[in-house]
């Protein structure tokens, strides 16, 4: 009866939008989505094929499948429902600021249908939706309200944002969860015997707590994520923005269990808890595949884990977006145009070297070229890059690997760091028989780097041969452009300075501004990362200077700024003047010049 109601009820002000288009049910829906996906570019003919096939097999809709293969992104998927249907997209944004019509539609009612009410204007009500095509949803809303309802689409990271935001979701799914794992009586991996915690890691609530974990650092926009057994629980840690920041704490009950799920995703041994291990896990997360490097290492407490999440689509491979400014970039256009030699990108683990090498073999990525690159590990594989893993334990190393491919016509070479003499001696030789070779090395400074080439035994009229440009860099976080706010100390900016704005270095700090916090950066101020870098190129002046003995790094120095040079700090401080970034930030990452 309800039913029926509902229909007649809604036949009389259908919800707006789904006119003139083919429904998931109906003949002509698969061929005229699918025309719409290739024709915005999101997929090609090859997965449309492949998505079809599973489709059929799977009984169930082309678009659901298609995510569900990683072909297509819960966002693109989104865009496309709003193109076909001739829909508004609703983005986070556009989520009102208290709920609306509370006190008809409940949130467990709302996260089952996947809907959100938006707005009510002349008695019409308009609701976002994950699904346009769920119409017994919409249709019981509207007979429920007496309304009218107007479709819009919002996709589901956004809803779900919008669920904690308006409602105060956080997660009694995963609490629930929780508890049903630690009512199954698991203590401790070492007093279970292994099959049976394959068994429980395995079961439904264990997969959704680690795919939660997972999904949510991918949300975030999280680098890593931290697995930290203690005694009488395991945090849950997650680095957004180089910091970390704690995400839940989980009962230690669960330890063996979200560990040997965890293992058996990145096919680990999962019966070894003595010793480190290392995997990887392919996953899709809201249809975008991610790669996630898992690290594994026995504590006191059990095995702390760490997740690197490796979110292609999160890595723009472009030196603007990276936020290098133009004179480094034309700086560094010069180096890559150069038919021989070496560049280095220096810093500290994760200040973003590897991309920015990345960036720079995408742009010399051209037919008439060869490129390799050795690396450890492969982070992000690149289309036309013969990319090497090298695997020290059957004795393919750097220098294995480099000596192979230099026997193989390469024209560019990328390894992954200079470790030790031997790669170092490849890689000048290389650059002398006419290669452009990149690298990254581990020092603090450009400067620095011609230092520990020669420490680790590298002649110097070698590296005065082959050296050609040395960029160090850092990340800093980016100021919030939600809540950022101009500084109110203008006067007063230098005076928290640690270092002296160097003479000849023009700043002008009406630009600067501050961090303040809101929903959009969770309070932090901060949202987002930044380049910050110093670029060496080696000109002649230089080239005699590195080969003379009686050299020392403040003549470098001088000599650089003749060509217009500009070190970390004051990388940093051109930055803070441009609003990008606070001075804090500066000096956390760089040291005096």
């Amino acid at each position: 009866m309800l039913a029926h109601a509902q229909t007649l009820i809604c036949e009389e002000s259908p919800p707006t939008g789904l006119v003139n288009v083919p429904k998931p049910k109906e003949d002509g829906f698969a061929d005229a989505f699918s025309a719409l996906l290739v024709r915005e570019g999101l997929v090609d003919a090859g997965a449309i094929a492949r998505a079809r096939r599973a489709s059929e097999a799977a009984s169930e809709r082309l678009d659901i499948v298609m995510v569900k293969l990683g072909l297509l992104s819960e966002a693109d998927l989104c865009g496309a429902y709003a193109a076909y249907c001739g829909l508004k997209v609703v983005r986070s944004s556009d989520v009102p600021p208290q709920p609306v019509l509370a006190d008809r539609l409940k949130l467990p009612f709302l996260k089952t249908s996947r809907t959100l009410p938006i707005s009510t204007s002349n008695g019409a009500l308009l609701l976002a939706t994950v699904d346009p095509f769920d119409e017994e949803a919409h249709r019981a809303i509207g007979y429920m309200l007496g309304r009218k309802v107007d479709l819009a689409v919002i996709a589901p990271a956004d809803i779900e944002r919008a669920f904690r935001k308006l409602y105060q979701d956080t997660g009694a799914q995963a609490s629930g969860d929780d508890q049903g794992i630690v009512a199954a009586g698991v203590a401790d991996g070492n007093e279970i015997d292994v099959e049976r915690l394959r068994d429980i890691a395995n079961e439904a609530p264990i997969i959704r707590l680690v795919n939660q974990i997972i999904a949510g650092a991918v949300e975030r926009g999280a680098s890593d994520v931290h697995i930290e057994p203690g005694r009488d629980t395991v945090l849950v840690r997650i680095r957004l923005d180089g910091f970390l920041q704690q995400e839940r704490v989980v009962p230690s009950t669960l330890k063996a269990a979200l560990t040997t799920r965890i293992k058996i995703m990145a096919r680990l041994d999962i019966a070894e808890r003595r010793l480190p291990q290392d995997g990887r896990i392919k996953t899709a997360v809201r249809g975008t595949e991610i790669d996630v490097r898992v690290s594994t290492l026995p504590t006191a407490f059990g095995e702390s884990l760490v997740l690197r999440i490796l979110d292609r689509t999160r890595v723009e491979l472009d030196f603007s977006k990276l936020g290098l400014d133009q004179d480094i970039q034309a700086g560094l256009h010069r180096l890559m145009s150069l038919p021989s030699g070496i560049i280095l990108v220096t810093g500290p683990t994760g200040s973003g070297k590897t991309t920015t090498l990345y960036t720079a073999l995408n742009e010399l990525n051209r037919p008439e070229s060869k490129l390799f690159t050795v690396e450890d590990p492969i982070e992000y594989q690149l289309g036309g890059v013969n990319q090497i893993q090298v695997q020290p334990q059957i004795g393919l190393d750097f220098p294995a690997a480099l000596r192979s491919i230099l026997r193989q016509d390469p024209d560019i070479i990328m390894i992954g760091e200079i470790r030790d003499l031997e790669t170092a001696r490849i890689a000048v030789q290389a650059s002398l028989t006419g290669h452009l070779v990149f690298s990254t090395l581990h020092t603090n400074s450009a400067i620095a780097a011609i230092t520990r080439l020669m420490d680790i035994g590298i002649e110097r009229y070698l590296l005065a041969s082959t050296l050609t440009g040395v960029m160090a860099q850092r990340l800093v976080r980016r100021l919030c452009p939600h809540c950022a706010c101009p500084a109110a100390y203008r006067a007063e900016v230098t005076s928290r300075l640690k270092w002296p704005v160097p003479e000849g270095l023009a700043i002008d700090w009406s630009g600067a501004r501050e961090a303040v916090g809101c929903d959009a950066c969770h309070g932090t101020g901060y949202l987002g990362r930044t380049s910050v870098a110093e670029l060496l190129v080696v000109d002649d002046d230089m080239r005699e200077a590195v080969g003379r003995r009686n050299n020392d790094r403040r003549t470098m120095i001088s000599l650089a700024r003749r060509a217009g040079f500009h070190t970390l700090y004051e990388a940093g401080l051109i930055k803070v003047s441009l609003g990008e970034t606070t001075i804090e930030e500066v000096l956390r990452v760089s040291r005096s010049s």
